[in-house]
């Protein structure tokens, strides 16, 4: 009980987060407070979406969650911004070091893969292996994909995966950077873009075909991870979204979105 207040867990709470007998409704409805709080990055947003209100109707409890970057998100909970339950993809050695969440509290959710799509009845290039997808890259007149400036993780891991297959100065030239995944999409999608490139779970405009992920050689799928915020307001209520966030009952969510469960 000791170590666990010592990780920023109100010693009141604990009661609460660690063998209550009740229901979640009736554990949400112990603490204080209306609604609980949660940030994360777009990579993981439809499917965050897609659970939220069953988790409200489950708990009562309302959620309120604002999504962006996966750096920026890094860098509002290791600055101090207060949500109850941020979702990060690591590595995130900044946020443990700032204190701002609960380290033993980490949760992985899913993993999401960097993929490939083209618009609406267009020829599907080969990815089928490393070497076919340079080939495909190298012959697209167009590619787009998010802005790795912006803090964009799926812009970060596309550019390495450029690095690995030797093409980054070759490919300068025909790259479109957007402002997040949905919009190298909306490129994609209106032929402003030969080939668009982002997370799976962001392939969602209409007008796409999506062709698939990249090979995990060159492109190693990201995961998010769920935490319980050193800060949160109502540390039993962010249990409980973090543990339906992560339960067998929030797979079927995922795999929706094209991700692919932790459990």
């Amino acid at each position: 009980m000791k170590h666990l207040s010592a990780l920023g867990i109100p010693a009141t709470a604990l009661v609460l987060i660690l063998g209550s007998p009740h229901s979640a409704r009736a554990q949400a409805g112990a603490a204080t407070g209306a609604d609980v709080t949660l940030i994360a990055p777009g990579g993981i947003q439809a499917a965050v979406q897609q659970l939220i209100p069953g988790f409200e109707r489950k708990t009562g409890k309302k959620v309120k969650a604002t999504f962006g970057s996966g750096l920026g998100t890094k860098k509002q909970i290791a600055n101090g911004e207060v949500f109850d339950v941020p979702i990060l993809q690591p590595p995130y050695p900044e946020v443990l070091a700032s204190g701002n969440v609960v380290a033993a509290s980490a949760k992985p959710l899913a993993t999401v893969a960097v993929g490939v799509a083209v618009r609406k009845g267009a020829p599907k290039p080969d990815i089928s292996s490393p070497a076919a997808v340079k080939k495909a890259l190298l012959a697209a007149k167009s590619v787009s994909y998010p802005n790795s400036a912006g803090g964009a993780a799926a812009g970060v891991s596309f550019e390495e995966t450029l690095k690995k297959l030797g093409i980054w100065d070759q490919m300068q030239a025909t790259l479109k950077r957007a402002q997040g995944g949905a919009a190298a999409m909306k490129m994609a999608a209106s032929g402003e873009a030969e080939i668009g490139i982002t997370f799976l779970s962001e392939m969602n405009e209409p007008g796409l075909d999506i062709v698939g992920p990249l090979p995990k050689e060159i492109s190693t799928p990201t995961s998010l991870v769920g935490f319980i915020s050193a800060h949160a307001k109502n540390p039993a209520v962010a249990k409980l979204l973090l543990d339906y966030l992560a339960s067998p009952e929030a797979a079927p969510a995922y795999k929706a979105q094209m991700m692919q469960p932790a459990r």
